[in-house]
Order: structure tokens, then C-alpha cells, then sequence
């Protein structure tokens, strides 16, 4: 038996698609459906359900009673013969998670459409993608990774899945984008553009081919598949991604792409999109395959708690990054100023010292995702400190093993053990396979820095490859870290908050914990007027600021909701939690081998 369902382009004004469900042989008791929560690699319930907008039963042409038992579950009444749910969904959230549809293009995500049925979920199913009946939508076609069984030449007609979870693991892209094709390991890869766009596609190849076939090289071969779709919407300004098995949704500004005119060594906004690309492709293995146990099958209800996404997201974030400079995509002093973004991220958050990144891990259904005004001093990301980890876990091992074994030995170990054999990963299993296989007892580094909130050894593991590690204080709201500072760009005093412009003056988005704007009473929310009875804007507030000198005190007037409050700050000097690299002046033979390993130069 086959679980049929067939998706309409049915108003794209009012973003409508529409879903036929045919179940041949229903549950005897009555047929429960339930659309998913959550989707896979977000880790947030989203009640995809609640777009639902108009659900109906029918058998033999009969009304079939449909009862909704809660927030996204129906259970039909029992029937003798095939059960047909009909149903439309509403798709207006222009994002990699859900849906979208209007005149321009549709895409979508199985989880956002495809109605699972209860017990039956194992079973084989098919999707027949109808091609839209208006002329004007005529040179439409169908872009996804899902298998074909009977498709014209535009991609329109049969698909089919071995079960409802490969089904809603195959996102779809129609519209008119932009296609072109490399190879690696002997297998397709392919890059959909959907948007407004003047991208140098040849030089994307490039790029991209070299960067797929330096994670091919890590863990050895490529998974079985038929061929890899980075599907992209290209739009004035957006940026995200999400990993499938055999494709990737991602979002990008349309200045991300490489023109004609491109140089040699990408600009930074080039560069971070092709670190997405290398990070959604990473995942082709590391959670796509090689995935907890807790996520086999995966319960898409409710929340499925992991402590291991540091490993998952945060050892990604560390190659997808690697992968760059391993590739010769980018130049080391571009790769170092990343690196050196990542720990200056960390570094200025101080709630890595309130949560370990193992409990980032485990809440971030509630915290990392749900994020508030309060984060920089509650919780540390488990992807930049995750990255961080990794990259002390790599220099370590190649350390203590004269470089006889990597991080690299790790992973190829978890995808030949695990991932290529469809076991999940118990919790607590990937510290013990470190430990394993380097030889080491990672045991106090992992409470220290896992289980525990205590900072990591950067400087010294890197200077083992031949990098310094420099701190300074912050200079501006846009300084990033990875550059050294300017001299005209000194920066003595900290406010201690972070600011946006406001059509009143400048709003505080949010305080720091200990920091000047806290010890005076500044709150999140308020709206700043002015200093020392200057008006000040987003422009101007960061000069004014820089004119006083540290432990002078300022008087600043801000509205807190509709009333006017005066404050007094003291300014504090600003903390050096600003990270730039360099690659040192060493003579050391041993040194610079160890970094050309490591790096692969």
C-alpha cells in the first residue's frame, strides 16, 4: 500500500496551496493525522497546524466525520474502504522552515503540508506535484531532491518516498530559478536560484565543488545519493539555512552572491555565504546521518531533548569555516578574522558563564530559540562556543598525537560506525569516541568545558600551530572582532548595552550584566534622548560616548514607556573581549608544519 498525496498551486494571491491525502486502506478504529510541531534541525515547536485552514474527510463520495483532538491531530471515523482527506494550507513565511507561495514562486517543506498518518508512517508514499493551470505560470517547473518516479520535463507529476520521514525531508522549490551543475565523488550536486539575481554561477561551481570535496575528504566518501540541491531564495536581505539529507534550504542576500567582478579572495558577505553552504553540507553526515539516538525515529509532537547539539551544530560550525581555508577558498588571514569573530562572540556574551553549553544543548527549545532581551548574560550559543570547543578538541588531540590523529579521525569514525549503518549516538557516547580514539582522557577538559562554564584554552592551544591570540577593547557598535584596532579607533570607555536607532533617539535592545547602562538602572526597551543634554541619534551617540573619559559620570535622559527618566552613568573602561588572530613570526620547523596540517596548506 501507498500513501498518495497530490499538492495543488491553488491561490497563489491568497498563498494557498492545496493537499489531497488518499489513505487506500485506514486504520479499522478511525484514521489519526497529525501535522508535525517542530521540523528537523530547528529546534523550536512551530504548530505548523495552524496554518491549516480548511480540512475536510470523504470516502465512496461520503462525508467522513473529522474530529480535531487537539492542537495538530484529527482523528477521521472508521471507513470500509479508501479514506481521502482534503485539505489547504496557508504558505506566507518567506523562511527555510515552513512555506511560501504567491506569484513569484512556491516552496515548501514536507513538514508544513504533508498530513502524516498515524501507524502508517512506515509505509511507501508518493506526491504527485500538479503543474498550475494559468498561462501566465507556464514556465513554472519543480526543483527537489525527492525521488522521481514519473515527472515531465519541468518537474511537474510523480514523486515517491520510502516513508513519511524521507517525505518530508525533500523540500520543493517552483518557480523560475536559475539552475546549473557540478560533480563530486561521480555524484550530481546542483544549485536552484529563486530571486533577482546576477550571480557569477561559474564561479560559484568553483567554490562549491572545491569546498563539498573537502568534507568528502574527511569522512572518506559521500553518502548514497542520487544527487545534492542547494536550493536558494535570493532575496534584497536575508540569510539562514537548514540541512536535509539530500538538500539544503537557504535564504541569502542577493549581495551575498559573487558577481563577474568578484576578486580572488571573496568578499566578507561572499564568504559567509559560502561558510552556509559548507555548513548545510557538513550536515549531509553530522545530523543527517550520524544523529542521537533520542532522534531515531524522530518525535516531531514535541520536544526530543539531546545534551550532544553542541556536537552536531557546534563541530559543523567549526568545519564549515575549516572547510574554507582547507578548499583554498579564502586566504588564511580571511579564515583567522573569522575565527576571531566566533571567539569575540563568545568572549562578550556573559552568560557563558551561567549555562555550559551542554545545557545550551539541552534548553534550546526553550532558551536558544526563544531568545529575549536578557540573553548576552544568560545563555551561550552551542554553536559559536561549540565551534570553539572543537577546535580545542582538534588542536589537542593533534598535540598530544604529534598530529597522528584529528578531530578528522572522529568523525569518519562516527560516520563509518553510526551514521552509515543508521545507528544513533547515545548521550555521552561522542566524549568516550574522542577519548578512544585519540588516546587521551579527555575527562576533566570535558567537565571543564562541556559539563562546566569555565573559559577555553584558545591562546595556548594555538600557539601551537603558529597563531596569536590578541585581545582589545571594542571600538564601535559595528566592530565585529577579527581585525586589529585602529589607532584612530580608540575605544577606552564601555556603555554596557547595545543600541538600535528609534525615530526618538536611540533604544536599547539590551543591558549587560555588571556593565555601566545596568549599574546606572538602563532597561531594555528604553529610548535615549540625550547625554549630558545633547540630543543624540544611532549616528552620533557612539562619538559623544567617546569623548568622555573612564569613571567620568554622564547624565542621560530616556523614556521608559511614555515617561521621561534622567540616569547617571559612570563609565567604566571597556573590556578587551575583542579577538583578532595572527599568523606568528615563528622559526619553529615543528610549528609551522603542525599549522599546515592543520589547515592542509
Amino acid at each position: 500500500m501507498t500513501i498518495q498525496y497530490t499538492v495543488d498551486l491553488f491561490n497563489p494571491h491568497a498563498h494557498i496551496f492545496k493537499v489531497t491525502l488518499e489513505i487506500p486502506s485506514p486504520e479499522k478504529n478511525g484514521q489519526i493525522l497529525s501535522l508535525p510541531a517542530w521540523i528537523p534541525g530547528s529546534y523550536m515547536i512551530r504548530d505548523f497546524a495552524k496554518n491549516v485552514i480548511h480540512i475536510e474527510a470523504k470516502s465512496n463520495n461520503k462525508k467522513v466525520n473529522l474530529e480535531k483532538l487537539d492542537k495538530s491531530t484529527w482523528r477521521a471515523d472508521k471507513v470500509e474502504s479508501a479514506l481521502i482527506i482534503e485539505y489547504q494550507v496557508y504558505a506566507w513565511d518567506l523562511s527555510v522552515r515552513t512555506a511560501h507561495f504567491d506569484m513569484t514562486h512556491a516552496f515548501f517543506n514536507g513538514t508544513s503540508l504533508f498530513l502524516m498518518p498515524h501507524d502508517l508512517e512506515n509505509l511507501p508514499c508518493s506526491v504527485y506535484i500538479n503543474k498550475p493551470t494559468d498561462k501566465k505560470y507556464s514556465a513554472w517547473k519543480a526543483t527537489t531532491a525527492l525521488s522521481k518516479k514519473k515527472v515531465d520535463n519541468a518537474g511537474f507529476g510523480l514523486y515517491q518516498a520510502e516513508n513519511y520521514d524521507e517525505l518530508i525531508d525533500h523540500p520543493v522549490e517552483i518557480g523560475t530559478q536559475s539552475e546549473f551543475e557540478f560533480s563530486v565523488e561521480n555524484t550530481v550536486h546542483k544549485v536552484a536560484l529563486t530571486g533577482v539575481q546576477r550571480a557569477d554561477h561559474e564561479r560559484l561551481k568553483q567554490d562549491l565543488t572545491k569546498i563539498c570535496q573537502t568534507h568528502c575528504n574527511i569522512f572518506g566518501e559521500l553518502p548514497e545519493l542520487k544527487e545534492y540541491i542547494f536550493l536558494t531564495m535570493v532575496t534584497g536581505d536575508g540569510y539562514g539555512g537548514l540541512e536535509h539529507r539530500s538538500s539544503t534550504s537557504l535564504l541569502c542576500s542577493r549581495d551575498d552572491l559573487p558577481l563577474l567582478t568578484e576578486p580572488k579572495e571573496p568578499n566578507e558577505k561572499y564568504r559567509n555565504f559560502l561558510g552556509l553552504c559548507s555548513h548545510e553540507y557538513f550536515h549531509t553526515w553530522n545530523i543527517k546521518r550520524i544523529k542521537p539516538e533520542v532522534f531515531l525515529p524522530y518525535n516531531l509532537t514535541t520536544e526530543t531533548y539531546t545534551r550532544q547539539l553542541w556536537a552536531f551544530e557546534g563541530i559543523t560550525s567549526y568545519y564549515d569555516e575549516l572547510a574554507l581555508i582547507r578548499s583554498k577558498v579564502i586566504s588564511i588571514e580571511s579564515y583567522l578574522e573569522l575565527l576571531g569573530q566566533t571567539i569575540t562572540r563568545v568572549l562578550r556574551g556573559k552568560g557563558r558563564f551561567n549555562q555550559s553549553i551542554a545545557e545550551s544543548s539541552f534548553e534550546a527549545w526553550t532558551k536558544f530559540y526563544k531568545q529575549d532581551e536578557s540573553a548576552p548574560n544568560t545563555i551561550v550559543s552551542y554553536y559559536a562556543k561549540g565551534a570553539l570547543l572543537a577546535l580545542c578538541l582538534d588542536l589537542t588531540i593533534r598535540k598530544e598525537t604529534k598530529h597522528n590523529k584529528s578531530l578528522d579521525d572522529v568523525m569518519r569514525y562516527l560516520w563509518l560506525n553510526y551514521g552509515k549503518k543508521t545507528i544513533g549516538v547515545p548521550e555521552g557516547k561522542i566524549e568516550d569516541i574522542i577519548s578512544d580514539i585519540s588516546g587521551i582522557d579527555f575527562t576533566d577538559f570535558f567537565k571543564k568545558y562541556l559539563y562546566g562554564t569555565e573559559d577555553l584554552p584558545l591562546a595556548n592551544l594555538l600557539t601551537e600551530v603558529g597563531i596569536g591570540f590578541n585581545l582589545r577593547p571594542t571600538t564601535n557598535v559595528d566592530d565585529k572582532g577579527g581585525k586589529p584596532e585602529k589607532a584612530e579607533e580608540k575605544a577606552p570607555v564601555s556603555f554596557g548595552a547595545r543600541l538600535a536607532a528609534h525615530a526618538q533617539g536611540v533604544k536599547v535592545t539590551q543591558v549587560f550584566s555588571g556593565e555601566s547602562a545596568e549599574l546606572a538602572g538602563l532597561s531594555a526597551g528604553d529610548i535615549i534622548i540625550a547625554i549630558n543634554n545633547l540630543q543624540v541619534t544611532k549616528t552620533t551617540i557612539d562619538k559623544v560616548i567617546n569623548s568622555y573619559s573612564v569613571n567620568e559620570n554622564i547624565t542621560i535622559h530616556a523614556f521608559r514607556r511614555d515617561e521621561l527618566n534622567v540616569f547617571n552613568l559612570r563609565l567604566k573602561a571597556a573590556d578587551f573581549t575583542t579577538c583578532y588572530l595572527n599568523v606568528t613570526d615563528t622559526v619553529d620547523e615543528n610549528i609551522i608544519n603542525n599549522q599546515k596540517r592543520w589547515l592542509m596548506q
